[in-house]
Parts: C-alpha cells; structure tokens; sequence
C-alpha cells in the first residue's frame, strides 16, 4: 500500500471518532492493552506527562513540549485531532512521524489489527508508543483523545498529570454534570503522579481532591498557585490560562529532579509553532482585511475567543462559520455575535452539519447570513465583501479550520 493507501485503510475500515462519531467511540482500555502487549510494551520504555482537559490540552501539550526541546531532551508528542496531514499527531522534537514508519507500522500490525477489530484512535494511540520507544524519547507529551479513564492513551504511567478544565463537551460519552466529567477526566490521575489542575472549580473541586487522596498523590491547583507570568507566541489572551499550568507543570517536574531553567521557559514559550509546527490558535493568516482563525468548537472555548473578538477594531465583522452535527446549536449562539455577517458552511467530513439546517437554526436566532457550498466558498465570498478595514473570523469546528490552514 501506498502512504494514501494506508491513510484510506486507517480512515475508512475503522471508526475514526473526530469523522464518525458516537459509533467510533470505545470506553474500554481492552484493546490498547492488548495492542501495546502485542508491540512489547512500548509504554513501559518512557516517561510522559498525560494531559486531559475540556479545552486548552492541545495547546498546552505543545507548550510543553516546547520547553521539554528547548532543555535539550528528545521530546515525543502525541496529540488529536489532525488539521491537514495525520503525520501532525505524532512527532518528534517537533518533526512529523515519517511516511514510511506509518505506512510500516500498519503492514507489520495489519493482521493484529484486523484481528481485534481496533478503532483508530487505538492503533494510532499504540503507533505513537511504538515510535515514541523506537525513537528513545527522554519524555513524550501525551494528549488524551477523549474523557481520560477509558481513553486509549491511559495505559501510560507518567511522571505528571495535567488536566487543564472542565466543561460541559461530549456529554454523551462523559456525563450530564461537571462532576461527572471530572471523574472521567481524574482517571489519568495514577500513584505516585502529581497532578496538576489548569482551572479550579467549586463544582470539581472535591472530585479531583478524593481521586488524588485515594491514589496518594499531591495535587495543585493553578489558580491557587502562585506562578510566575511568561509570554508566549500563542497570541490569544485565553492562553494565559495554559501558559500558567505549563509553567507550574515545569515547577512539578523539577521538584521530581529535572533541571528545567528558566530561559528554556522563556524560550519555549515564545517558539511553540517553530518548535512544535501548532497551528489554528489564534492565528492571524491575513491583514487588510484581517483573517483569524481558531479551533474553539465548544461552549467555554467559543466563549473565551469570541471575548477576545470584542477586543479587535474593525469596521464589519463577518464569520465564516460550520459546526458537525452532534453541536448543540443552543449552548452556543448567544455567544456569538449577532451584528456580524454570517457565511454558513458544511467541513469536508461526515459529521459535518448540513448548511441548510446550520442557517435556518440561526435564522431562528435572527442572524444575517447566507449558506455556502463549502469551507472555501465561504471564505471567498467573505474575502469578496469585507474591506480592508474590516474582519473575518473562521471557525465553530476544528475541520473548518482545516480547509482553509
């Protein structure tokens, strides 16, 4: 099989979550103890730090990652979803897997795989371990994909857990309350692992606590921690929030015995896209008129964006603008702006939301806008009525983002 060949088996014979769905979802760590035993325990051949949270683990993965290179360690990095290549998951010191290691990976495990029936996250998840070993990384980053105590990723030990937020998101696989969530999200807590929580929350609070008190473990809370402020190449005021649990994250480790100074910090910081190749936070990809885009999808992340929207000076704010169609249209509109000019579109992958039904539930709302054919046909009318003076915002699903990076 060709790259493409391998990429078409992995999207299409095994459910990929971010295309399909509730159908691709797993809550059972069977098949990734089953696949890492199978591939001789990569897993137990490194040190991590496992990031779980609502919103900012991407971010904050590559935040730290960053710093991790910029000590002079070989830093694995195992992030989801992809934005245009599925090599962007997985990388080393900041340099995507090889063509020829995925295209390997699968030849080598096909029959196993197949075998076992593994999604694709499971055997994505067991091919970054398997790199990760085979690469001799001093420590890899690790993004959890979904919840925390029955994603795939959760068969690793690492040496700190981080768990950036709560909210409401995936509410059909995590629970209908915050505490719920939280608990999911606490299963990456394990013995003899600090861990770190982003944003403190009444509601969370004591769940986080009784997890860390049953496992034994020392738990901070950011927000109760006194951090030191660094700046960072992440442009959006919301990172503020990462930037302080990656910088008390940093703080944890070097009480562990790493030697992590303080212009490694610095530095880390202000490269996470040199170094780690992060896009769609934030990022300003035109001026005259200016274009943002941001992968903010859910109810708080969509919040914190659209807060720093209202600190832009523009004439005309126009939103290209597409959702998949598990969103609750509902838990989001208000926050949207409704002086702004709207193009609905549909992103390139199966769950995406239809235009049509997009535009008529904003309809109801009483936005002004008009359905476009594609991601890209959106841009190019808004590109066609803004001026110069004016802003166009692309966002409301991370595939939406995609298409136009």
């Amino acid at each position: 099989m060709t790259y493409q060949d391998t990429l078409n088996w992995m999207f299409s014979k095994l459910p990929m979550y971010q295309r399909q769905g509730k159908s691709a979802y797993k809550a059972d760590l069977g098949n990734s103890i089953k696949l890492a035993h199978h591939l001789n325990n990569p897993q137990q051949k490194i040190k991590f730090i496992h990031v779980a949270g609502t919103n900012g683990k991407g971010s904050t993965s590559h935040m730290l990652a960053s710093i991790l290179q910029e000590s002079g360690l070989n830093v694995g990095l195992f992030t989801s979803p992809h934005l245009k290549d599925f090599r962007e998951r997985i990388k080393v010191n900041g340099k995507m897997v090889s063509k020829q290691f995925v295209m390997g990976f699968i030849k080598r495990n096909e029959a196993f795989l197949n075998h076992n029936h593994l999604s694709f996250f499971e055997m994505t998840s067991g091919m970054a371990l398997d790199y990760f070993a085979k690469q001799q990384v001093d420590i890899a980053v690790i993004e959890v994909g979904l919840g925390g105590r029955l994603d795939s990723t959760n068969i690793i030990h690492p040496e700190v857990s981080v768990i950036t937020n709560i909210g409401f998101d995936h509410m059909q696989f995590l629970g209908d309350t915050l505490e719920k969530i939280a608990f999911e999200k606490a299963g990456i807590i394990k013995e003899q692992t600090p861990v770190v929580i982003g944003e403190w929350h009444k509601q969370t609070e004591h769940v986080f606590r009784n997890v860390a008190k049953g496992k034994k473990v020392p738990i901070f809370f950011v927000d109760k921690e006194s951090v030191a402020t660094y700046q960072s190449d992440l442009k959006g005021n919301y990172q503020q929030y990462n930037i302080k649990t990656v910088v008390k994250t940093i703080e944890v480790l070097n009480s562990l015995g790493y030697n992590i100074k303080d212009r490694p910090i610095q530095n880390g910081l202000l490269n996470v896209v040199k170094n780690t190749g992060l896009k769609g936070r934030w990022q300003v990809l035109q001026t005259n008129p200016k274009i943002i885009c941001d992968t903010a999808h859910n109810k708080e992340g969509l919040q914190l964006v659209m807060k720093q929207l209202q600190t832009e000076k523009f004439n005309n704010l126009f939103l290209v603008f597409g959702v998949v169609n598990d969103k609750d249209i509902n838990s989001i509109v208000h926050l949207l702006p409704n002086d702004a000019y709207y193009f609905y579109c549909k992103p390139d992958v199966p769950r995406g939301l239809d235009v049509s039904v997009l535009k008529s539930k904003f309809d109801g709302f009483g936005f002004e806008g008009e359905a476009c054919n594609s991601v890209n046909d959106a841009l190019e009318k808004a590109k066609l009525k803004a001026n110069s003076d004016d802003l166009i915002y692309i966002g409301g699903s991370t595939f939406v983002v995609a298409e136009i990076i």
